[in-house]
């Protein structure tokens, strides 16, 4: 594996390279992540695929050009990260690709399917908040009041703490959920990127519309992938999405939330291969 950087007016994008298959495929990982979080692919599919792993906006090492929070309010429109992924693929060399994205990272490979659908071979999307975002996330991401809390919240641990555990208490999110989230609230950087993060998934809303007639058109081919125990993103969420659309698979694992182990590998290297 190897790490690079590629930037443009926009952005320092932090990546790491792994694999060395013909075919490419874009990796978006869930919030509070990193780039690696699919290296585990590289076992049993790199030598099909060249993974290509983001750190996404907020994470690690990929930073914004302007990460005031004026710029962060303005948020990102799914043109304008279609545009920085088409600067991406002229610069590797990548004229076709696949996209996979767990959770959070769910919002940008559709998004990327919806503006370069010409471009996309295979769409895998795993803890698919994205046909389904939930309460919190539209609360604190699309809702003024909501993200005005989150705003206020990132000047104090505490409250935010606080505030997560009620989510819990709520039934909002589930134990994995709040430890995910607590491990992201210790320092102001870090609960500044949270308040990012929500923000940024504000444009990246799903177009169902749209994106169920560029998969057919396109014949973009269709992975759904689940965890039965995962009372984040449960799989009756696609129940609403796949009376319109009939997926190439849905994939149910016995995993929570945190389902990118060597289970979910070997799962779906069975598809892949």
């Amino acid at each position: 594996m190897t790490e690079h950087y590629f930037e443009d007016q926009f952005v320092k994008l932090h990546y790491y390279k792994f694999g060395s298959g013909p075919r490419h495929m874009l990796c978006f990982h869930g919030f509070g992540m990193h780039g690696k979080q699919f290296k585990l692919l590289e076992a049993s599919l790199g030598h099909q695929y060249t993974f290509w792993g983001f750190d996404l906006f907020f994470h690690k090492e990929t930073r914004l050009k302007d990460q005031t929070l004026a710029t962060v309010k303005k948020g990102v429109q799914k043109a304008e990260l279609a545009a920085m992924i088409l600067a991406f693929c002229k610069h590797e060399q990548i004229s076709a690709f696949s996209v996979i994205g767990y959770s959070m990272g769910s919002h940008y490979a559709t998004a990327v399917v919806e503006e370069l659908p010409a471009m996309v071979r295979e769409y895998i999307i795993a803890a698919p908040s994205s046909i389904n975002p939930g309460m919190l996330t539209r609360f604190f991401g699309k809702n003024k009041a909501g993200n005005k809390i989150l705003e206020k919240l990132m000047l104090s641990e505490k409250a935010m703490s606080r505030i997560i555990n009620f989510f819990k208490w709520s039934r909002f999110i589930d134990a994995t959920g709040r430890d995910i989230l607590q491990k992201e609230v210790g320092t102001s950087e870090l609960r500044f990127a949270l308040y990012a993060s929500f923000t940024y998934l504000r444009l990246l809303e799903t177009n169902e519309d749209k994106l169920i007639r560029l998969l057919n058109l396109y014949k973009i081919k269709s992975i759904f992938i689940f965890g039965r125990y995962d009372k984040m993103y449960l799989p009756r969420i696609g129940k609403k999405f796949f009376s319109k659309f009939k997926p190439d698979e849905v994939i149910i694992l016995d995993e929570n939330h945190e389902m990118i182990n060597l289970n979910f590998v070997n799962r779906l290297a069975q598809s892949l291969l």
